[in-house]
């Protein structure tokens, strides 16, 4: 872009209410999504803000929000943006590696979860879910966000890692995964490297888990006739483009990587199903009527059979509207971009808000109101829980089946509800994973 184009172009709008040395950081640690709505709010489609340093330009309406997908990452570099992983992930891992093997690992991350792996996916999660509610009895209460979160940790470890893991997972495995979690707080994105406790109990955990993940690899590796149809298989067998294979390192890493994508969003987002389904009574029927007819208790739970429950998907579709499994999205400015007549300078980055997105009045009326029947908005960016364009999730496919096959077993033994007030059950808007406030408690009942 030439200096005197530059010169002709405006800047973004800046965000009331910043504090020296810190900037916004303070009120965008403590509520990530309410912050940027308010952002929106005051400065309109563009909005400028200080976090911790980082100038950030937040993006709003589905015109902005297709660009900031669209953009290549030659312009806009997830990388670059999400440094905050790398020691989650571990070195030479997706935004840790050089752009042909980034490319290269997030395409062996897709073909982890092929229609053929998939197939074998659905009948791990539903066993896993029969294992899950074996000793729950005729009737009781539970706290179902961390129900969930030992759920989806199970299923997840289960298909990425196979049975020969799952069977001998420890607590001391989940433990060490929750260390890495806890390692993607909002600081980490300002400085992941600082001395923290939470960083240096991340960062044992991740060599842990290289080491215990590495065992699988061997044990495998001097086992090759055996054909196991998991994530693991794909990534031991996966090539980058000169032919070599990955190291043990970068298979425990896209391991760790791909359990992030599809145990920690989805746990939030069963849990946030099934609270809505105990107070949605009007909606909950139908789903659960749907569900009896599809699947008896003598039913399998198959690939094909979760490919048509649309009162059940509607339904979903409507949480994820409600409480998208990321508040955020984030880009680093790799070249000067003119949107519109505005500058977005290189080094800043981008940022998105999924939340803020789906409660836009433009395209859906009384957003706070639950309502699987909505008319989708006639825009493909104004309703994004997966995000979009070249960059969608490539897991979004196995996040529905997950979720598809959890409820299809689910819902047919058990009905539930609250067990405290309404109001209660609240979006935690404190981290970029959205998720219930704990405890989440429900009572369920034996269906007759």
């Amino acid at each position: 872009m030439s200096p005197s184009v530059v010169a002709s172009l405006k800047l973004p709008p800046k965000v009331s209410g910043e504090k020296p040395g810190s900037g916004h950081m303070e009120e965008f640690g403590v509520n990530f999504a309410r912050f940027m709505m308010r952002c929106n709010a005051e400065c309109g489609e563009l909005a400028e803000f200080n976090m911790g340093g980082q100038q950030t330009v937040l993006m709003s309406g589905p015109e902005a929000q297709e660009a900031f997908l669209k953009t290549l990452d030659l312009k806009l570099s997830r990388a670059a943006a999400y440094q905050a992983t790398v020691p989650v992930f571990g070195k030479g891992v997706i935004f840790d590696a050089p752009p042909d093997k980034m490319k290269a690992q997030l395409k062996i991350q897709v073909d982890a979860l092929r229609y053929q792996n998939m197939k074998n996916y659905s009948t791990v999660i539903s066993q896993e879910v029969e294992d899950w509610v074996a000793s729950w009895g005729d009737e009781g209460e539970l706290d179902f966000l961390d129900e969930f979160l030992r759920l989806t940790l199970h299923t997840a470890t289960h298909c990425l890692l196979g049975k020969d893991f799952r069977d001998r997972m420890t607590e001391e495995f989940r433990e060490l995964y929750h260390a890495l979690e806890k390692g993607l707080q909002a600081i980490a994105f300002v400085d992941p490297y600082m001395q923290q406790p939470v960083f240096e109990a991340r960062d044992k955990a991740l060599i842990r888990l290289q080491a215990l993940i590495g065992g699988i690899i061997a044990e495998r590796r001097a086992s090759s006739h055996i054909e196991y149809g998991d994530a693991l298989e794909t990534f031991m067998a996966g090539t980058y483009t000169d032919g070599s294979q990955l190291t043990e390192n970068e298979i425990t890493g896209l391991v760790i990587a791909t359990m992030f994508a599809g145990h920690h969003t989805s746990s939030g987002t069963a849990t946030w199903t099934l609270t809505e389904l105990a107070r949605q009574k009007e909606y909950s029927a139908e789903v659960s009527e749907e569900l009896q007819a599809l699947f008896k208790s003598d039913s399998e739970i198959t690939l094909e059979s979760l490919r048509e429950i649309p009162k059940l998907e509607a339904f979903i579709e409507e949480v994820l509207r409600l409480h998208p499994p990321l508040v955020l999205l984030m880009r680093r400015v790799i070249e000067d971009i003119d949107y519109n007549g505005t500058l977005i300078e290189a080094g800043k980055t981008v940022a998105i808000s999924i939340y803020g997105s789906h409660r836009n009045t433009d395209y859906f009326p009384d957003p706070e109101k639950f309502d699987p029947y909505r008319p989708k908005p006639d825009t493909l960016f104004a309703y994004i829980p997966f995000g979009g364009g070249p960059h969608k999730c490539a897991g979004n496919a196995f996040a529905m089946m997950q979720m598809k096959a959890i409820f299809a077993a689910l819902l047919p033994r058990y009905e539930f509800e609250l067990v405290d007030p309404d109001v209660t059950y609240q979006d935690d808007l404190s981290a970029i994973v959205l998720k219930p406030t704990g405890p989440c408690r429900l009572r369920y009942t034996k269906r007759k």
